[in-house]
């Protein structure tokens, strides 16, 4: 059982952030665990790592999971279809969504390069607070009971 405890959290900002094209996420972790390259801020950390991701069926397959516990990392428990508690969806890419707004790209390399011009442009106080108001976010989600909420 994880106890999650937001001002004991420190958080430098994106651990990894990889770009697959035509390609599933699980060949994605699978290129991820043969290349350690791709995940140089994990190599250089010294504390824990908590994941928490959604319960999509690439995140939770075996070969995924059982690479997870290899590097020692804890995941945090996702109920299922609820996307709504997930930093990720309602904190980094609703910020994400607002910076493309009538924005077009060119090619698949444009949008890379301004997804990594946008990552590097946060600075660690963005990240922290998707973090610091999960619980407020987790309680809020609870508290609907399944209707809508922004």
């Amino acid at each position: 059982m994880s106890i999650f405890v937001p001002n004991k959290v420190y958080l430098r900002g994106i651990l990894l952030h990889y770009f697959i094209q035509k390609k599933s996420a699980a060949e994605a972790h699978r290129i991820l665990a043969m290349h350690p390259e791709k995940r140089p801020l994990y190599a250089q950390r010294h504390d824990k790592v908590i994941l928490l991701h959604d319960n999509a069926r690439p995140h939770v397959a075996k070969p995924v999971k059982t690479y997870l516990e290899t590097l020692k990392w804890e995941v945090l428990p996702h109920p299922p279809y609820s996307p709504d508690i997930a930093p990720s969806d309602f904190h980094l890419f609703r910020s994400m969504a607002h910076g493309l707004a009538d924005r077009r790209f060119h090619s698949y390399e444009d949008a890379q390069k301004w997804i990594d011009s946008w990552i590097a442009s946060k600075d660690m106080s963005f990240f922290r607070r998707g973090i610091h108001v999960l619980p407020e976010r987790w309680e809020k989600v609870v508290s609907s009971d399944g209707q809508y909420f922004k």
